[in-house]
């Protein structure tokens, strides 16, 4: 009985271990949020995907932003290009937190 106790007590703490970095990590990488830089950079390759670029900007600070029912925090940005010999401009939004584009157009 007694051998049997300190393989017990070390599971228990190695579950209890195993679960706590669970907890913490789930914890920090829902509050983690994508930066305005990254945001752009990911805008910025696709684009140039298809073809070069003039320039770019993204707005450092967030913005609340709520679309019916669903608010959020968003960043804003533009890209611009030359199309057929025209200075062309999109704007984009992003989620803040995930990085996802809600919105792009042209302006």
């Amino acid at each position: 009985m007694s051998r049997k106790t300190p393989v017990i007590n070390q599971m228990a703490v190695g579950l209890l271990g195993f679960t706590s970095g669970l907890i913490i990590s789930h914890i920090l990488i829902n509050k983690q949020k994508v930066s305005a830089n990254r945001i752009l950079e990911n805008v910025r390759k696709a684009f140039l995907k298809e073809g070069p670029i003039e320039g770019s900007w993204v707005e450092m600070k967030q913005a609340p932003l709520q679309k019916f029912a669903i608010k959020t925090n968003v960043y804003y940005g533009g890209v611009t290009r030359y199309e057929d010999g025209n200075l062309i401009q999109y704007e984009f939004i992003a989620d803040a937190k995930t990085g996802t584009i809600i919105d792009i157009y042209r302006l």
